[in-house]
């Protein structure tokens, strides 16, 4: 009996239970390529990438050295005959009456004051949309996002018809309203404060006496201040880039960002033919801002964006 029982037990699996067995060959199938070749395969799409996004970069570092004829003649990656940099930014400030100072100063007021507001607002809007309850919140929250959805070329004329019917065109505010929303950044400072806050730390600080506002302003805001960084540094490279909505609401030249100055001067090649050289250097020029902003903060800016990917 015992002899017709081991003979019809099901032999025994190897391994963890439900796991299947690969069978012969299987692991090698999946093993199939060496560690090394596909980390060289990596490797090399990222030096592939690298080198697409820095290409245009360099090209500028060396055309920024060079004087009108050289720009039209040659290899766009030889280095100049002469180091005429100095000559070049001396020139783009002088021409048209120092007019190019004057659009960096622009610029500088909308990066500076949009990205202030606009982190603000978010950092306030995602902490009341993490903390606290009210009625409609997650469609509030929703529609919120869907603004994300949204494509600024879509609304921009009818806020450009907003600010007519203000009176506003043409004027600082017409640039500076729109770019005081960021439904990206309300939802950035929700998930930072949903990760980073505890509820506890709150409640202490509310049967400690302190309002809602000042718990705000001396818990939440502080500890949301690396995802507050996140959101200021994107909202700031953004206005500065930004060129459509200042060439729908702008006509005066004194009111003009980088961007839009840079596209008149090469607009009017035609009949000034240094302008491509003043656009040049302008280019360069309007790159410093950022990476002076950038790179000292990047790792407070990579921190805050992780924490905020959390959720």
């Amino acid at each position: 009996m015992t002899d017709l029982l081991d003979t019809e037990r099901p032999p025994r699996r190897s391994g963890r239970p439900g796991t299947a067995d690969p069978g012969p060959g299987g692991r090698a199938a999946r093993d199939s390529s060496p560690w090394w070749l596909r980390r060289s395969a990596v490797t090399a799409l990222c030096a592939i990438a690298g080198v697409y996004t820095l290409l245009p970069l360099v090209w500028l570092l060396f055309a920024v050295t060079k004087t009108l004829p050289e720009l039209y003649s040659g290899n766009g990656f030889s280095p100049s005959a002469g180091f005429h940099v100095f000559d070049n930014v001396q020139d783009l400030f002088t021409v048209d009456g120092g007019r190019f100072g004057r659009w960096m100063l622009n610029t500088a007021v909308y990066a500076v004051g949009g990205a202030l507001a606009a982190t603000l607002l978010s950092v306030a809007a995602g902490y009341a949309f993490d903390k606290f309850q009210f009625r409609g919140k997650e469609k509030w929250y929703a529609l919120v996002i869907a603004g994300v959805l949204i494509p600024n070329t879509a609304i921009v004329i009818p806020l450009y018809l907003m600010m007519a019917n203000a009176q506003l065109t043409d004027t600082m505010w017409s640039v500076f309203i729109p770019l005081v929303v960021n439904p990206f950044g309300v939802y950035l400072a929700r998930a930072y404060s949903s990760g980073a806050i505890p509820d506890e730390l709150l409640e202490a600080a509310r049967i400690d006496g302190a309002g809602e506002v000042r718990t705000f302003l001396s818990v939440g805001l502080r500890i949301m201040a690396p995802g507050a960084l996140t959101i200021f540094l994107i909202q700031f490279i953004g206005i500065w880039n930004n060129f459509f909505l200042p060439m729908v609401m702008l006509t005066d030249n004194d009111l003009f960002t980088v961007a839009q100055g840079l596209f008149t001067w090469n607009s009017a090649v035609s009949q000034n033919p240094d302008y491509t050289r003043m656009v040049v250097v302008g280019s360069a020029v309007t790159t410093i801002p950022l990476l002076l902003l950038f790179l000292p903060l990047q790792r407070h800016w990579r921190a805050g964006l992780a924490e905020g990917g959390v959720k």
